[in-house]
């Protein structure tokens, strides 16, 4: 079986080092990381991932939201949402998107991975 390739989007260093040490050690590559909407999409229109990881709250005009509806427009890449702001409009708006889950900060290891393998299995039924 081929490795997930991942994109991390993530505009908090720290949380985009831990994220990406976890994703290593299930053994899936993480191929980029982005920390704005604007670099989400291009380079996930670019590299092609398997998987994104994608925080809600990003630092310039386009959210973790639409940056992944723009991405979904032209190819349906799961979507890890990760986020430290749980309100529920920006949850109503992220649940009409491709997504696998929803997880709130701090990111719990064991749920992050159960998602991984829920969305390595979308994957392939995609294909």
């Amino acid at each position: 079986m081929n490795t997930a390739r991942v994109l991390i989007v993530e505009d908090e260093m720290i949380q985009s080092m831990v994220l990406e040490s976890m994703i290593t050690e299930f053994g899936y590559e993480v191929i980029g990381k982005a920390r704005t909407g604007r670099e989400a999409i291009d380079m996930a229109l670019d590299m092609k991932p398997d998987i994104i990881t994608m925080d809600i709250s990003l630092h310039d005009d386009i959210d973790g939201i639409s940056a992944t509806q723009q991405i979904q427009e032209v190819s349906q890449i799961p979507v890890i949402y990760i986020t430290g702001n749980t309100d529920r409009y920006n949850y109503q708006r992220a649940i009409k998107t491709f997504h696998i889950d929803i997880l709130s900060k701090p990111i719990n290891k064991r749920n992050l991975q159960q998602t991984f393998l829920k969305a390595v299995n979308a994957d392939s039924m995609t294909d």
